[in-house]
C-alpha cells in the first residue's frame, strides 16, 4: 500500500486533492443555500473554453481556466444583479456560449487529445508541481477570505434584502464570493474533471445537510465527506486504473446513499 507514495504524481495529486477538498465545501455550502448550484456547471463549461485556449496557445490550461471563469463569473453576477434577464437565463447563455467557443477552439487545435480528455474527466497525472503551488496559494487565500467574511456571507445567503438594509455592501460580497467560487471550480479541474466539478462542490454539502446539524457542524461534516472521498478516490483510481474524478464522485454518491438509507431506517423504527 505504501508503495503508492513512491510515485511523485500520486503525491502531487493527493496534495492538490486535499487542498481542493478542504475549500470546496466552504464554497459549496453557500452555493447550495443560495440555490446557485447550477452556476458550478456553467463555470465548469466556461473553464473548458479556458482550458481549450491554454492548450491552443500552449499556456498552462489551469491559468487560462482561472482567467476565463473569473471574468465570466463577474459578468454573470452583473447580469443577475441588473435584473435585465433572469439568473437562469444568464447561466444558460454563458453555458452554451462557452461550450460553443470551446468546440471551435478544439477544432482549431485539430481535435481532441489526451491532455484535453484528462481535463474533461480528471486525471492526477496532469497535476504538475507548479499547479500544486498555485492551488496551495489560492486555497490559502480562499480559506482566509471565506473565514473572515463568513458572517456577512451567511447573512446575505439567508436574507439579501435585510443585509442591504443593515448596511452590508451586498454587491461587493456577491462579486467576491462568485470570484472565489470561480477560482475553486477552476482549481478543481485537474483532480475531478470539468464534467464532474459541480458534484465536488454540491454532493458533500447535500450529504451533510441530511444530518440536520447546525451551520458549523454541517460544514464540518461536508469537509470530512469531501476529504475522505477525494483521498479514497485518488488512491482507488490508481489501483483500478480509472479516472480519479469518476471514482471521487461515485464515493460521494455512495456516502449520500448510505445517509439516506440510515435516515429511512431511523424513520421506520420510530
Amino acid at each position: 500500500m505504501l508503495n503508492i507514495f513512491h510515485y511523485s504524481f500520486i503525491v502531487r495529486g493527493l496534495e492538490a486533492g486535499i487542498l481542493i477538498g478542504a475549500i470546496a465545501p466552504m464554497i459549496g455550502i453557500f452555493l447550495v443555500l443560495r440555490r446557485y448550484s447550477l452556476i458550478a456547471d456553467t463555470l465548469s463549461h466556461v473553464s473548458l473554453a479556458g482550458v481549450a485556449i491554454g492548450l491552443l496557445l500552449k499556456i498552462n490550461p489551469l491559468l487560462t481556466a482561472l482567467g476565463a471563469s473569473a471574468v465570466s463569473s463577474l459578468a454573470i453576477e452583473r447580469l443577475r444583479s441588473s435584473k435585465k434577464i433572469y439568473g437562469e437565463t444568464a447561466l444558460s447563455i454563458f453555458l452554451s456560449g462557452s461550450l460553443a467557443l470551446a468546440i471551435v477552439l478544439i477544432g482549431l487545435a485539430h481535435g481532441f487529445n489526451v491532455d484535453l480528455f484528462s481535463y474533461l474527466f480528471g486525471s492526477i497525472v496532469t497535476v504538475k508541481q507548479a499547479d500544486v503551488y498555485l492551488i496551495f496559494g489560492l486555497s490559502i487565500l480562499i480559506f482566509i477570505l471565506m473565514s473572515v467574511f463568513s458572517k456577512e456571507l451567511v447573512y446575505i445567503s439567508f436574507d439579501e434584502d435585510a443585509a442591504k438594509v443593515s448596511g452590508i455592501p451586498v454587491a461587493l460580497f456577491n462579486n467576491l464570493f462568485i470570484l472565489l467560487a470561480a477560482a475553486t471550480i477552476a482549481l478543481s479541474i485537474p483532480i475531478i474533471g470539468i464534467l464532474l466539478v459541480s458534484a465536488l462542490l454540491v454532493l458533500p454539502v447535500v450529504a451533510a445537510l441530511q444530518l440536520k446539524k447546525s451551520f458549523k457542524l454541517t460544514l464540518l461534516w461536508a469537509e470530512v465527506i469531501s476529504l475522505f472521498s477525494i483521498v479514497t478516490g485518488i488512491i482507488s483510481s490508481f489501483y483500478l486504473n480509472v479516472a480519479s474524478g469518476g471514482m471521487i464522485v461515485l464515493i460521494m454518491l455512495f456516502i449520500l446513499g448510505v445517509i439516506f438509507i440510515c435516515k429511512r431506517e431511523k424513520v421506520y423504527k420510530i
